[in-house]
């Protein structure tokens, strides 16, 4: 590939009023307003402050400039340029907006988090954002410090994190997020809660569970719910509630003694040696692993807290640990074992169960879009307007989702930078015609087409509901 005309005879100009760079926000805008967004916002969202007015433009235009790649206050400039007002309308500048995300209070978050689990509901009406929800649907709770360095960021404290496999402690504030998903469906997030830096990832744990169950029910899940958790989440108030919620718990265990005594009290002949169809990445041996062995016994957890016993499944998986001095031929003696051990009152079978609690990492995909989408800052000083943000970044995420199903399957289940890059950074230029009509003009031959008409046409044609 190479240009066709000589350098300096190639010029540049930003003139022309009747171009937009993301014509792709016009289909999913218009699926945001058929889910109400705007008028949920001006009914939940009643913030008190002088700048907290007009919520039913404010909200839907930062979440619009969040699909269209803002990670900060200033980038949502991005929905002023050329013809965009002639597309939308109540488009505010990014230190109007600044200023109305500084006007919340706790309370006010509480209230944008309703208006999120109204618009997920709504939309899973309208695209079919999880299939199969009528047999099985997995709920995954996690939490992600994000890193932020101003000195005067409301809330942030030092946490642990994971950085490219080592543990460490970074400041920032703490996430907390709570997804939806099915075998056959990608995650939708269903809750999500900002707490400070130094708070530990069990807390709140139980009524954030409960939280996401209801979302989840409200969302027309029938089927079977099973939530899962890792290990910062082993807990009895957090199992419990999970269980009084209706739901199923699978959740990581800590390696305390009573559970280690309860492994070594497994015979050798109930290990399964199963084999992984597709290898999975083992942190602490630092290798690929394909093949291990699972066995299950009861097991009595939290029996040392007054009426917080809960006895359910000790599923165990063990993988052989790797002979570091076999290159210097010192053969072992006999066989290591690592163990991994799932607490769980899934009604699935064995490795059915084992399966299931391993695909918990799906959470992992929606926090790794989220931190190169919007959530790659907390931009505010304020805690309530960063927890404000965290809230819009969630509609955000599901707004996509449902684009991406209704544009065609594979998108069902691309990124959010995939979704970005082929369905809303196109450009398009606008042409009037008519009494008020006016028609988007798309680059010619663009690879993506089919699958753009599919969205538009679903997002903006007579109003259907998903199967």
């Amino acid at each position: 590939m190479r240009l066709l005309h000589g350098l300096a005879k190639i010029q540049a100009t930003f003139d022309d009023p009747n171009l937009v760079s993301r014509a792709g926000l016009v289909p999913v805008m218009a699926l945001a307003q058929r889910a109400g967004l705007g008028d949920l916002a001006a009914e939940h969202a009643r913030i008190g402050r002088r700048c907290g007015v007009n919520a039913q433009v404010k909200v839907p235009g930062i979440v619009a400039g969040m699909i269209g790649g803002a990670d900060s206050i200033d980038d949502l400039d991005l929905l002023r340029h050329g013809a965009m007002p002639a597309l939308f309308g109540g488009v505010r500048a990014p230190s109007t907006l600044g200023s109305f995300l500084r006007s919340f209070t706790w309370g006010n978050v509480l209230q944008l988090g309703k208006v999120s689990r109204v618009v997920l509901g709504e939309l899973a009406r309208r695209a079919p954002l999880l299939p199969g929800k009528d047999v099985l649907v997995f709920i995954d709770i996690d939490s992600q410090q994000r890193r932020v360095y101003g000195h005067k960021k409301q809330g942030a404290g030092f946490g642990h994190t994971k950085i490219q496999g080592k543990s460490l402690l970074v400041r920032g504030l703490n996430a907390l997020v709570a997804t939806i998903s099915t075998p056959l469906g990608a995650p939708v997030i269903a809750a999500t809660r900002l707490r400070g830096g130094s708070a530990a990832s069990s807390r709140g744990a139980a009524s954030f569970a409960t939280e996401a169950v209801h979302t989840a029910r409200a969302t027309g899940c029938t089927g079977r719910l099973v939530v899962r958790m890792d290990s910062s989440f082993y807990s009895a108030a957090a199992c419990g509630a999970a269980r009084r919620a209706g739901a199923f718990f699978s959740v990581t265990v800590q390696m305390n003694p009573h559970v280690q005594a309860a492994i070594a009290a497994i015979g050798e002949d109930a290990w399964v040696p199963i084999k992984y169809p597709r290898a999975i990445w083992d942190d602490q041996l630092r290798r690929w692993v394909s093949d291990a062995e699972v066995a299950e016994v009861p097991y009595t957890a939290f029996a040392s807290k007054k009426g917080g016993a809960i006895t359910a499944r000790l599923i165990t998986r063990r993988v052989k640990d790797l002979n570091r001095h076999a290159e210097q031929g010192q053969d072992e003696l006999f066989t290591l074992w690592r163990y991994h051990a799932v607490f769980t009152d899934s009604p699935f079978v064995m490795l059915q169960a084992e399966a299931h609690h391993r695909d918990h990492a799906i959470v992992e995909q929606v926090l790794a879009d989220w931190a190169s989408g919007p959530l790659a800052h907390l931009p505010s000083g304020s805690f309530p307007a960063n927890a404000a943000w965290l809230t819009l970044a969630a509609i955000a995420h599901n707004l996509l989702r449902a684009a991406g199903t209704l544009a065609s399957l594979t998108y069902a289940k691309a990124r959010g930078a995939t979704l970005r890059r082929d369905l809303i950074d196109v450009a398009a230029r606008t042409a009037r015609h008519g009494r008020g009509h006016i028609t988007l003009h798309l680059p010619e031959g663009w690879h993506r087409e089919q699958e753009w008409m599919n969205l538009f046409e679903a997002a903006t044609g007579p109003p259907t509901h998903a199967t």
